[in-house]
């Protein structure tokens, strides 16, 4: 028995923020029929048309119920982060997702970057930046082109945490390509300033190996 693919097939997500960016990675997850929770400062039933539309398998829930799920995606406006951190008393054993994008980047972050700061808020959860460098649009398309698969970034301290970040990209047909630490190659799809990092809003593609 395939242990991985078996851990894979139990594995629970979730996104919050129900956005254009949370509803595009919605789009993304149904296009594959992967159940997803999605969640929002918005009462699980204002949401709940608009995940029935998406797909079946999308469900609106609490935030307290979303943040049941093992991997947790972020897709709230980057101040409201701090928030979510705060709803669970501990974050061991869980993934978080960062695919938040600080921009301008607020002075308070001192020249670390957006998710660096991030990462501390989530105390003991594992952390991967994702999915954040493609406008809403292009996550929600099919990523599945002329023969490749479009190309999301992930960077992250801990290697072995991209891993399955990695195996998730690839199951929802997306071609994962890893920065390596997040003050590192990370900061390539990080913004500086005012100054978008230099990989974010690129639409790349991997041809089929």
């Amino acid at each position: 028995m395939n242990t991985n693919t078996d851990r894979r097939s139990t594995m629970s997500y979730a996104i919050v923020g129900f956005g254009k960016v949370g509803q595009a990675l919605a789009h993304a997850f149904a296009r594959k029929n992967i159940n997803v929770t999605v969640a929002s400062r918005r009462p699980p039933e204002a949401l709940a048309p608009q995940a029935r539309a998406i797909g079946p398998t999308v469900v609106a829930k609490s935030l307290r119920e979303a943040l049941e799920a093992d991997t947790i995606i972020l897709a709230v406006p980057f101040g409201e982060h701090r928030e979510v951190a705060k709803a669970l008393p501990s974050w061991k054993g869980k993934m978080v997702i960062d695919a938040m994008n600080a921009f301008p980047v607020p002075e308070e972050l001192d020249g670390l970057p957006s998710s660096a700061s991030v990462a501390k808020a989530f105390t003991g959860a594992s952390f991967v930046k994702g999915f954040n460098h493609l406008v809403a649009a292009k996550l929600a398309a099919d990523p599945i082109v002329e023969g490749g698969h479009r190309v999301v970034f992930l960077s992250g301290d801990d290697e072995d945490a991209t891993a399955p970040v990695a195996a998730l990209a690839e199951q929802l047909g997306f071609a994962p390509v890893k920065l390596g630490k997040l003050n590192e190659g990370g900061a390539l799809v990080h913004a500086r300033g005012r100054t978008w990092g230099p990989l974010i809003f690129q639409d790349l593609f991997k041809k089929e190996q």
